[in-house]
């Protein structure tokens, strides 16, 4: 189910390993607007669910700004490992559409 998606993944780490090397940046995590971004997106998260009308960009907005929000190391990493597996969710969704890759 998702080692497809994973080795896809795997494939463009590599990639950008390949391309750019090691990277080691600055978090750059948890400034105010950041913060205020997660909240905008929680909410509207929120409203698409109780309306029966969430998106596979709506969820994945809400757990970008949710990771882009946190300042502890540790939980922007269990919020990044969310982003990706909802990524793969949303790669999985559309390759059940046909799309493929």
């Amino acid at each position: 189910m998702t080692q497809p998606v994973l080795a896809d993944v795997a494939s463009e780490r590599h990639r950008q390993d390949d391309l750019w090397g090691e990277q080691n940046h600055p978090d750059g995590t948890g400034r105010a607007a950041q913060v205020a971004a997660a909240e905008v997106a929680r909410a509207i998260t929120d409203r698409s669910a109780e309306a029966g009308t969430l998106t596979w960009a709506e969820i994945l907005t809400e757990e970008t700004t949710e990771a882009l929000a946190e300042t502890d190391p540790v939980k922007l990493r269990r919020e990044l490992v969310q982003v990706a597996a909802v990524a793969a969710a949303w790669i999985e969704a559309l390759d059940r559409r046909g799309v493929g890759g």
